[in-house]
Protein backbone atom coordinates (compact mmCIF):
# COMPACT_ATOMS: atom_id res chain seq x y z
CA UNK A 1 0.00 0.00 0.00
CA UNK A 2 1.43 3.08 -1.14
CA UNK A 3 2.88 6.07 1.69
CA UNK A 4 0.25 7.99 2.82
CA UNK A 5 -0.21 10.13 6.11
CA UNK A 6 -3.98 7.79 7.91
CA UNK A 7 -5.54 9.40 11.05
CA UNK A 8 -7.73 6.96 13.20
CA UNK A 9 -8.39 6.45 16.82
CA UNK A 10 -11.53 5.28 19.28
CA UNK A 11 -14.92 5.97 19.38
CA UNK A 12 -14.65 8.56 22.26
CA UNK A 13 -11.29 10.26 21.16
CA UNK A 14 -9.34 9.13 24.44
CA UNK A 15 -7.27 7.19 22.29
CA UNK A 16 -5.60 8.72 18.17
CA UNK A 17 -3.22 7.42 16.39
CA UNK A 18 -1.08 8.63 13.02
CA UNK A 19 0.17 6.89 10.83
CA UNK A 20 2.83 8.04 8.13
CA UNK A 21 4.46 5.17 6.07
CA UNK A 22 2.36 1.75 4.02
CA UNK A 23 0.35 -0.16 6.28
CA UNK A 24 -0.11 -3.66 5.46
CA UNK A 25 -3.35 -5.29 3.66
CA UNK A 26 -6.38 -5.52 5.95
CA UNK A 27 -6.32 -9.45 7.00
CA UNK A 28 -9.49 -10.97 8.60
CA UNK A 29 -8.59 -12.97 11.69
CA UNK A 30 -11.27 -15.54 13.01
CA UNK A 31 -9.45 -17.06 15.39
CA UNK A 32 -10.98 -17.43 19.20
CA UNK A 33 -9.38 -14.48 20.97
CA UNK A 34 -10.04 -12.49 17.98
CA UNK A 35 -13.70 -13.38 17.84
CA UNK A 36 -13.98 -13.17 21.76
CA UNK A 37 -12.30 -9.72 21.97
CA UNK A 38 -14.16 -8.09 18.88
CA UNK A 39 -17.81 -9.58 18.82
CA UNK A 40 -16.71 -10.68 15.47
CA UNK A 41 -13.54 -11.19 13.47
CA UNK A 42 -10.88 -9.01 13.52
CA UNK A 43 -10.03 -7.03 10.29
CA UNK A 44 -6.41 -5.48 11.26
CA UNK A 45 -3.93 -3.40 9.32
CA UNK A 46 -0.23 -3.02 10.46
CA UNK A 47 2.27 -0.16 10.58
CA UNK A 48 5.93 -0.21 11.44
CA UNK A 49 6.46 1.51 14.71
CA UNK A 50 8.94 4.27 13.26
CA UNK A 51 5.82 5.18 11.10
CA UNK A 52 3.38 4.92 14.13
CA UNK A 53 2.44 7.43 16.53
CA UNK A 54 -0.10 7.80 19.75
CA UNK A 55 -1.41 11.35 19.27
CA UNK A 56 -3.99 10.75 22.68
CA UNK A 57 -3.38 7.75 24.62
CA UNK A 58 -5.21 9.04 27.90
CA UNK A 59 -7.47 5.91 27.49
CA UNK A 60 -5.20 3.44 26.01
CA UNK A 61 -4.58 -0.29 27.85
CA UNK A 62 -2.90 -3.12 27.34
CA UNK A 63 -3.97 -6.83 28.00
CA UNK A 64 -2.10 -9.62 27.79
CA UNK A 65 -3.93 -11.91 25.49
CA UNK A 66 -1.02 -14.31 25.73
CA UNK A 67 2.63 -15.31 26.09
CA UNK A 68 3.44 -13.91 22.65
CA UNK A 69 1.41 -10.90 22.05
CA UNK A 70 -0.93 -8.04 23.83
CA UNK A 71 -4.00 -6.15 23.18
CA UNK A 72 -4.48 -2.47 23.34
CA UNK A 73 -7.92 -0.83 23.88
CA UNK A 74 -9.76 2.33 25.22
CA UNK A 75 -10.40 1.85 28.61
CA UNK A 76 -13.11 4.81 28.63
CA UNK A 77 -15.49 3.64 25.87
CA UNK A 78 -14.12 -0.11 25.16
CA UNK A 79 -13.14 0.21 21.46
CA UNK A 80 -10.50 -2.81 20.61
CA UNK A 81 -7.62 -0.62 18.86
CA UNK A 82 -4.48 -2.97 18.52
CA UNK A 83 -2.81 -6.09 18.72
CA UNK A 84 0.83 -6.28 19.50
CA UNK A 85 3.70 -9.10 18.98
CA UNK A 86 5.85 -9.57 21.57
CA UNK A 87 9.33 -7.57 20.74
CA UNK A 88 7.86 -7.28 16.99
CA UNK A 89 9.02 -3.99 14.85
CA UNK A 90 4.95 -3.62 13.90
CA UNK A 91 1.32 -2.59 15.17
CA UNK A 92 -1.33 -4.64 13.95
CA UNK A 93 -4.19 -1.68 13.96
CA UNK A 94 -7.89 -2.43 13.68
CA UNK A 95 -9.18 -1.20 10.38
CA UNK A 96 -12.32 -0.16 11.52
CA UNK A 97 -10.80 2.33 14.00
CA UNK A 98 -9.37 4.42 10.83
CA UNK A 99 -10.59 7.94 9.83
CA UNK A 100 -12.30 7.95 6.33
CA UNK A 101 -11.27 7.39 3.72
CA UNK A 102 -8.47 4.95 4.88
CA UNK A 103 -7.26 4.19 1.47
CA UNK A 104 -7.16 0.28 2.76
CA UNK A 105 -8.33 -2.68 0.93
CA UNK A 106 -8.71 -6.11 1.73
CA UNK A 107 -5.91 -8.73 1.88
CA UNK A 108 -6.86 -11.96 3.41
CA UNK A 109 -8.67 -14.23 5.63
CA UNK A 110 -6.61 -16.02 8.50
CA UNK A 111 -7.80 -18.99 11.06
CA UNK A 112 -9.85 -20.24 9.05
CA UNK A 113 -9.72 -23.54 10.94
CA UNK A 114 -11.52 -21.24 13.83
CA UNK A 115 -13.99 -19.89 11.65
CA UNK A 116 -17.36 -19.29 13.79
CA UNK A 117 -20.59 -21.38 13.09
CA UNK A 118 -23.01 -18.43 12.25
CA UNK A 119 -21.55 -17.11 9.37
CA UNK A 120 -19.29 -18.29 5.57
CA UNK A 121 -16.70 -16.76 3.69
CA UNK A 122 -17.82 -15.91 0.10
CA UNK A 123 -15.37 -13.53 -1.12
CA UNK A 124 -12.20 -14.57 -3.54
CA UNK A 125 -9.46 -13.64 -0.86
CA UNK A 126 -6.96 -15.90 -0.13
CA UNK A 127 -7.88 -17.98 2.92
CA UNK A 128 -5.54 -19.46 5.46
CA UNK A 129 -6.39 -22.24 8.05
CA UNK A 130 -3.86 -20.86 10.76
CA UNK A 131 -1.36 -17.90 11.06
CA UNK A 132 1.28 -19.82 8.92
CA UNK A 133 1.71 -17.60 5.68
CA UNK A 134 3.37 -14.84 3.75
CA UNK A 135 1.70 -11.66 3.63
CA UNK A 136 4.66 -9.84 1.75
CA UNK A 137 2.59 -10.61 -1.63
CA UNK A 138 -0.80 -8.99 -0.86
Amino acid sequence: MSDQVRTGGCLCGAVRYRTSGSVRPVISCHCEQCRRTSGHHVAASASCHADFELTEDRGLTWYRSSDWAQRGFCSTCGSSLFYQFKDADEISIHAGTFDQPSGLRRGAHIFTADLADYYDLTDDLPQFPDHNHDVTDW
